[in-house]
């Protein structure tokens, strides 16, 4: 069952998450809804989690030892619902844990934790992944927020006032996204100016790629006001819209979707990391509103 929890703040700032998947649904600074709305004629997602991989998968499986096993893109927490571990007024940690539902596509045994709550003008997000079983856990893990455009009066067009601004000056290339979602060697420019990148809808066909980004903190900002993103463990970034839809997600992720010629292990992927038996990895992403 799809349950919606709703978080409140000292200051009024609120939030709600659903237990299915664990996604904030809705996050209100002073009244006025800072999540993408979820409208299914554009996106029918708001900020889902993404593991146990991030990106698709070649041929649409991971093999583990001389198995196959099918892998969607993003993984599968997103679609599963969490159980509540713990809940107060402004705060709330939910979980999802193996079974059979998921060793049908990832034959390991994980814990994995969201656990959120509401600041003044702010949320808070901090995941924790658990490998309670006798081998290394591979795994990525991303965050896939979205964010209305505009959010700050001004418009969508080139000239309207919005951009993202990187906390350093990144590489101004990016992977090019091949059929499925998959890695191209080949690259593709980015127009970024030192550590800005102006925002135009007409820019986006795919998703820009940041791997091994200098940048912890990243901010989409419009006239007047901005919403800041600050990544604790996630390495890789990502700035995504569709040219005609009236939102910007800015994503963080430890792992990425494969190259388009791997075919090898899970565990040997590209960007996946390997959790030994009895550990457990903290990420954590902060959203501020600021002016």
């Amino acid at each position: 069952m799809n349950t919606r929890i709703d978080l409140t703040g000292p200051d009024g700032t609120t939030a709600a998450l659903s237990t299915h998947g664990a996604e904030p649904v809705s996050w209100r600074v002073g009244g006025t809804e800072y999540l993408w709305s979820g409208d299914p004629e554009h996106w029918n997602r708001h900020a889902p989690w993404l593991f146990p991989v991030v990106g698709a998968s070649a041929g649409g499986a991971v093999k583990v030892g001389s198995e196959h096993y099918p892998m969607g893109q993003h993984g599968f927490a997103r679609d599963l619902p969490f159980a509540v571990v713990e809940r107060s007024a402004d705060a709330v940690t939910l979980r999802l844990t193996d079974g059979p539902e998921t060793r049908a596509h990832y034959p390991f045994a994980f814990g994995l934790d969201v656990a959120a709550r509401v600041r003044a003008a702010g949320l808070d997000l901090d995941v924790t992944v658990t490998n309670p079983g006798a081998v290394p856990l591979p795994y990525a893990l991303g965050f896939h927020p979205a964010f209305p455009w505009p959010f700050a009066g001004g418009t969508r067009a080139r000239d309207g006032g919005y951009a993202v601004e990187f906390e350093h000056a990144e590489r101004p290339f990016a992977p090019q996204v091949g059929p499925g979602g998959l890695l191209l060697r080949d690259e593709q420019p980015i127009p970024l100016t030192g550590a800005t990148l102006p925002l135009d809808p007409a820019l986006f066909t795919e998703a820009f790629v940041f791997r091994n980004a200098r940048s912890r903190r990243m901010r989409f900002t419009g006239p007047g006001r901005s919403i800041r993103m600050e990544m604790t463990d996630f390495p890789h970034l990502a700035v995504w819209t569709k040219p005609t839809a009236p939102f910007l997600s800015l994503e963080c992720w430890t792992g990425y979707a494969d190259w388009a010629d791997y075919s090898g292990a899970l565990a040997e992927r590209d960007s996946q990391r390997l959790l030994a038996p009895g550990r457990a990895a903290r990420h954590g992403v902060r959203l501020s509103l600021e002016g």
